[in-house]
């Protein structure tokens, strides 16, 4: 399991984002070096987890459980076949894009080692937004992606560290439950059903998510 690269956006004027200035650091780019990573701080506040990092639109992107995002290449791949286009490393906005890495497979909680001291917890699965879209320039992406149903993983720093393209990535710690990004994902968009599942990882689960999942229990019961 290895980190192929790690990937920094700047920001960039589009006509595809909400943010109010109209700007986006979707579009991110494989960076040369050891690249540092620490906990941004809580949503609405706090960025990218990664220094040299640019996440414009605090308001739905980056803080402490979205600090980190992580994309497995194979999972690309899948992608450019079915596309016909290459989509190199950084296409999707992801931060990591590892290999051999069950990104979307991985448990919510999940820890992982990156280099000799960085350690990240899997809190959740990306959703697509209309600047995703546009980034790509498919049409229905934010459909065709949620269908897919490989979201790659948010994830919080657990211990600060730095990292460059060719480290170990390390899995470290494995929760006692079966909720993985892929079905916390499905959960929260289209099989709402599944939300009492997500509560078997606790407070390791992204809060919106497990926001989401107590209150559809307290609605229509587990």
């Amino acid at each position: 399991m290895k980190l192929l690269s790690v990937n920094l956006g700047r920001p960039k004027a589009v006509p595809y984002t909400d943010h109010p200035e109209g700007v986006t650091g979707i579009d991110k780019q494989p960076a040369d070096g050891t690249v540092r990573v620490a906990a941004p701080g809580s949503k609405g506040v706090g960025a990218s987890g990664l220094a040299g990092d640019t996440v414009c639109d605090i308001r739905h992107h980056g803080g402490a459980d979205q600090a980190v995002y992580a994309m497995a290449r194979e999972d690309m791949d899948d992608w450019e076949r079915e596309l016909d286009r290459p989509l190199p490393n950084g296409s999707f906005g992801e931060n990591l894009t590892t290999t051999d890495v069950d990104v979307s497979g991985a448990l919510i909680g999940e820890r992982w080692r990156i280099g000799p001291d960085l350690v990240l917890e899997v809190t959740s699965g990306r959703i697509p937004c209309r600047t995703f879209q546009g980034h790509l320039g498919e049409k229905r992406w934010v459909r065709r992606f949620t269908e897919k149903g490989a979201p790659g993983a948010y994830l919080r720093v657990v211990e600060p560290g730095g990292i460059r393209a060719g480290d170990a990535v390390e899995i470290v710690h494995r929760p006692a439950h079966e909720v993985t990004v892929a079905l916390q994902f499905r959960a929260v968009t289209r099989e709402r059903e599944l939300l009492p599942r997500l509560l078997a990882a606790g407070e390791a689960l992204h809060p919106e998510a497990l926001a989401a999942a107590r209150k559809y229990v307290e609605t229509y019961g587990a």
